[in-house]
């Protein structure tokens, strides 16, 4: 059996200087934004430490070797072989959509996107100067939450610049499918809508569901780009290291327009992890996936216990719960009625157009989830 991970307790935590523990007051549990609470694998605490022991904190190196351990990386984990020369660093996800937005559109373009979706999505689309074409994903009780695709024919019929992708989605955790990805292409080819896939969550796939990259998908490497990163999958978000993603010549010569310091904007320490972790931390990754997995089981039943009032389809990949609460209240009541209660969740109005809905996050300690939702439950 595969051991679990551990976490520090709670007042551990509480000493971390990161936004999610800093964001509140120490009376509130912060299960907002997307980063763990376990401990970083070895290779990864080792390969920073030794560069900190050598004053090693320079500019980083992103073309050595960067590229070699994604592409072991993503063969090992999802037998997509990709060529190590395809893949162009930047400073996180968020500048690697925008970056490629800015390359496929001029300001006042529409650009598509599924919602419920991860906030900053409808920031890049201002800060590209682009234009929102919202298509929200659809919901049945049989497949839970999936692409519209007859929506995503009409909208790419109108011809909007580009298409934002978020594989696996964020917040309900659905890994797309094999085929709706290839109804994606197939929409996209005929429309001549190019495709940036947003892949940050894609090493969490959890078990019971298998992640299929974007470009692995035929037809796909012709009309997209991928925007990949270690940072949700091995906590790496403050190192500052994503990749942009090709699989064609003709994508490859649209990426040689980003601008040329691009790469070298990349944090060096971002580097080395993204690369360590990459190359040795598969072992620690499927621990990871495990203690998700346990960690999913136990809101499932948590949830099902103690907040009946209380909706929920558990997600394929992430560590992202997205709660109905809608028998609570509308807007952002159910957010601001667990807040009373100590415990901070994202409201599903800055996910879209989502009422009544909220996001916690479960990559954290037994200990922590059991307080949240006691806390949560004597709100009720």
């Amino acid at each position: 059996m595969t051991e679990l991970l551990p976490v520090e307790p709670l007042h551990r935590l509480r000493e971390r200087r990161s936004a999610k523990w800093r964001a509140y007051g120490p009376e509130v549990l912060p299960l907002t934004i997307a980063e763990m609470d376990f401990a970083l694998p070895d290779a990864v605490r080792d390969v920073l430490a030794d560069a900190v022991g050598r004053s090693d904190t320079g500019y980083a190196m992103p073309t050595d070797g960067l590229g070699e351990a994604l592409a072991g990386f993503a063969e090992r984990r999802w037998g997509w072989r990709l060529d190590p020369t395809a893949v162009t660093a930047t400073t996180d996800v968020s500048a690697g959509v925008v970056e490629m937005l800015r390359l496929f559109t001029n300001p006042g373009d529409r650009v598509v996107i599924n919602t419920p979706v991860y906030p900053p999505f409808f920031d890049w689309l201002d800060e590209a100067r682009t234009e929102l074409h919202e298509v929200p994903l659809t919901h049945t009780d049989q497949d839970g939450w999936r692409l519209d695709l007859p929506a995503l024919d009409r909208a790419f019929a109108t011809k909007p610049a580009a298409f934002v992708l978020c594989n696996p989605q964020n917040p309900v955790g659905r890994v797309h499918t094999p085929e709706d990805l290839a109804a994606v292409v197939e929409l996209a080819t005929r429309h001549g809508v190019p495709v940036i896939s947003d892949e940050i969550h894609a090493p969490l796939a959890l078990p019971g569901a298998t992640f299929t990259p974007f470009l692995s998908v035929p037809g796909a490497a012709e009309i997209g780009v991928a925007v990949v990163s270690g940072s949700k999958a091995f906590n790496l978000a403050a190192l500052k290291c994503a990749m942009v993603v090709t699989g064609s010549q003709r994508m490859r010569d649209v990426v040689a327009k980003l601008p040329p310091d691009t790469p070298w904007r990349t944090g060096h320490f971002g580097v080395l992890a993204t690369t360590a972790a990459y190359t040795h931390g598969d072992q620690w990754l499927d621990r990871l996936l495990v203690t998700l997995d346990d960690r999913r089981t136990l809101l499932a039943k948590l949830v099902r216990d103690r907040l009946p009032a209380v909706s929920w389809r558990p997600p394929q990949a992430t560590y992202l719960a997205w709660l109905d609460c809608r028998s609570l209240g509308s807007g952002t009541e159910p957010r601001d009625l667990f807040l009373g209660a100590g415990v901070a969740l994202e409201p599903g109005t800055r996910f879209g157009e989502h009422s009544g809905y909220v996001r916690l996050n479960f990559g954290t300690s037994v200990e922590v989830l059991e307080l949240a939702v006691d806390r949560m439950a004597s709100a009720l």
